[in-house]
């Protein structure tokens, strides 16, 4: 082979994809799904591969790309989700991974969904894709909402004006997806040629720059399908393309000949030449250059779009969305109802999880756990043993599953119908202004929604946010929303406590709005820190962006007991019980090991107490937090083991170590009072468990994320010295206010 000369365009393919994470040797053709956010990008994903990737109804909901693979004709697929992009000009991470995935990925063909019911956004993206590659099919999403909304499109118009084919349908109800597995068959195939619609060129002499730049980028690189495209994106300074050439990759991009079995690169002198000149004729072009060329692409799709509506439809009913806009997102009303939803959700979480929560312990606790102590002395166990396995890890993991099993069948599927419905968006819409004021990003409020059903997932979500002094100030205040793991700490306690100062008929109500009450504290320290944080150590202005209203859609409600049940409620708890068997292990046997005549959780309750009793708590409820350091889910559990081992309220000796029977909220209130807690221990308790240090799996995030020791120990520690701060000012001031 001679020197720089590469061993053909199939193999600088397959390095492409192998430095892409993709082995082609799996499977036949490769495709890309790209889209808007919220198009219904995962949903079509889905459809075509069986997976069950979550299709939430909020943007920047698939942060990086899902992969999936399925069969079609005898031939296997790859598909490859792309995070949800507006743009391909790489201004963010997101436009980033999906431009050069198609740029240097090369797949076999681009499926593109686009949302019928705004149509011209979305053609912004098709044409930006049409300008890289010649191989795409258009599909032409939630034609169904578009009728609803008076709105249609002629596919047949639309295809003829872009020059690939074009498929409307449903995806979520799998309407169009054979028509749309088809023609992406005979487009990677050949079988279907198209004649991709190209932006109109620019005029004069800016359009006389770009034309020789293209000239010499065709000479250098012959095989690339679109040279001005790679010239236009050499005169904006691409980082990626301006690699592409230096490297002689953007060679390999466009097809080779069917007996062309080594294709060299452009000579370096050639390479260094198209970068030489793109850098020359840069200063030649006008100031407004790049905004020219936005406005060009916008201008097209404005056409496009205007001329596949078709006119004179009615609509089939009022159209309520902007009027349910106008108040949910109301200046004055926006916050009241946005808190009026958060207490009914949780309102009908407490009220509904009392019952089976009671159902639950009695079967577990009540019935079970002595049927295995009986088991156990049947088969002459030691009491050790029976002690260890049925009083420690047992009894732990049945008071997991009896306390936040009810509550999360609840609490996830209404917390998955607001986020499918689109309510999640615009509460991001109402704080938007605050996070700004607070000199954070207004993305923030999206991945502080995530943050309510998981921190460490929140985490992970603060990828939607380019800027790395908004997004470490987005993940060093995630740990302020209350994530699925302290729900059922905040509405236990509430009901014992709270609930117990109304009458019973308004006791569901006052849980519920203490529960709310303790969110919203969490959102405004959230907001004080960041504002803290942006003036001293993370010093700097917030950044704009352009937040997406999705319309609203009615939840799938089958889909979403699924989701809710499946992926979220039983894989949390799944969390739970693997972390709350070692740990009942753990309770059990610092309980049982005696050291000076006092357990080993005596001496620890012991020693914790004084500070603990100084900021309104207790030594056991410190010593159940570090217990709980590994997941905030066994906080519970932990609390009332040691209250009951380490008190003697059973009435059998530290040693015994059996747990009272806690068949309902009435009796594990009663066991509460009379470890000593009051109503400062229990207000203390829900800000302590909202002010806290993360879990175990959030820390380590939070440290891959950032991979910083530093400010994941800032992470770390901020929330717990804040938490103390906060449950010391309030005892002094409660005791102060006593006397």
């Amino acid at each position: 082979m001679a020197p720089g000369a590469c061993g053909g365009c199939a193999q600088h393919r397959t390095d492409s994809l192998l430095r892409l994470g993709l082995n082609p040797d799996k499977w036949d053709f490769l495709v890309a799904l790209a889209g808007n956010p919220n198009v219904g990008k995962s949903t079509v994903f889905n459809a075509l591969t069986g997976l069950r990737q979550h299709t939430g109804n909020w943007p920047g909901k698939t942060i990086v790309r899902a992969e999936g693979a399925f069969g079609y004709k005898d031939k296997r697929l790859k598909i490859v989700d792309l995070p949800g992009t507006y743009s391909l000009q790489a201004g963010s991470a997101d436009e980033e991974v999906a431009r050069d995935f198609i740029l240097f990925g090369r797949p076999d063909v681009t499926v593109v969904v686009v949302d019928a019911t705004r149509l011209e956004r979305n053609l912004n993206l098709v044409l930006q894709i049409l300008d890289i590659t010649d191989r795409v099919v258009v599909y032409l999403n939630l034609v169904d909402e578009a009728r609803r909304h008076g709105v249609a499109v002629d596919p047949a118009r639309l295809e003829q004006q872009l020059g690939v084919p074009v498929v409307s349908g449903v995806a979520r109800e799998k309407v169009g997806i054979d028509d749309l597995l088809a023609a992406a068959h005979r487009v990677a195939t050949r079988a279907q040629s198209t004649r991709p619609y190209r932006v109109e060129r620019l005029t004069g002499s800016v359009e006389e720059t770009v034309a020789t730049l293209a000239r010499t980028v065709a000479d250098a690189f012959p095989r690339v399908p679109n040279a001005r495209w790679v010239a236009l994106r050499l005169l904006n300074a691409d980082d990626a393309v301006v690699a592409a050439v230096r490297s002689g990759e953007l060679g390999q991009l466009g097809d080779a000949p069917a007996d062309d079995d080594d294709t060299p690169l452009a000579p370096q002198r050639a390479r260094d030449q198209v970068l030489e000149s793109a850098r020359r004729l840069r200063w030649e072009l006008p100031a407004d250059f790049h905004d020219t060329l936005t406005e060009r692409i916008f201008v097209a799709a404005h056409e496009i779009a205007a001329a596949v509506g078709m006119q004179g439809l009615k609509r089939a009913r009022f159209d309520i969305d902007r009027t349910t806009d106008r108040l949910l997102t109301n200046r004055w009303l926006g916050f009241p109802l946005m808190l009026a939803v958060l207490a009914v959700v949780f309102w009908l979480t407490i009220e509904g999880a009392n019952v089976p929560s009671s159902m639950l312990a009695g079967l577990l606790i009540d019935r079970v756990h002595p049927w295995l102590n009986g088991l156990g002395a049947a088969a002459g166990f030691p009491w050790w043993l029976s002690g260890f396995l049925f009083d420690g890890v047992y009894l732990a993991t049945a008071w997991v599953v009896a306390v936040m099993l009810p509550p999360m069948a609840i609490f996830f599927p209404l917390f998955t119908l607001l986020e499918d419905f689109g309510y999640l968006p615009r509460v991001a819409f109402n704080l938007d202004a605050l996070f700004r004021a607070a000199g954070a990003h207004g993305k923030q409020a999206l991945t502080m929604c995530m943050g309510f059903g998981c921190n460490a997932a929140g985490v992970v979500s603060t990828r939607i946010i380019d800027s790395p002094r908004e997004r470490l100030l987005a993940i060093i205040t995630n740990n302020f929303s209350l994530c699925n793991g302290r729900w059922p700490t905040q509405i236990l306690i509430a009901t014992i406590f709270i609930g117990a100062l109304a009458p019973a008929h308004l006791a569901g109500v006052v849980s519920a709005a203490a529960v709310v009450g303790i969110a919203l504290l969490g959102i405004v320290t959230m907001f004080a820190t960041s504002w803290l944080l942006s003036r001293t150590v993370l010093r700097g202005e917030a950044t704009s962006f352009s937040l997406e209203l999705p319309p609203y859609r009615p939840p799938r409600v089958l889909q979403t007991l699924y989701t809710s049940i499946i992926d979220r409620t039983l894989i949390v708890l799944w969390r739970a019980v693997v972390f709350a068997a070692p740990a009942g292990a753990v309770i059990w046997l610092v309980s049982n090991i005696d050291v000076g005549g006092a357990s080993l959780a005596q001496h620890g309750v012991s020693w914790l107490d004084p500070f603990g009793l100084l900021i309104g708590l207790n030594g056991v409820i410190l010593l159940a937090y570090v217990v709980a350091i590994p997941a905030n889910e066994i906080v519970v559990p932990t609390v009332l083991m040691l209250t009951v081992l380490t008190a003697d309220v059973a009435g059998a000796g530290s040693g015994a170590g059996v747990m009272f029977e806690l068949d309902s909220i009435e009796t594990t209130g009663g066991l509460l009072r009379t470890g000593g807690w009051t109503l400062l221990t229990a207000v203390n308790l829900m800000l302590f468990s909202l002010l806290h240090n993360p879990c175990s799996t959030t820390i380590y995030t939070i440290y891959r994320e950032t991979r910083s020791a530093g400010w994941t120990t800032l992470s770390t520690l901020l929330p717990v010295v804040i938490g103390i701060t906060v449950c010391f000012l309030v005892t002094q001031v409660w005791r102060l206010v006593a006397a």
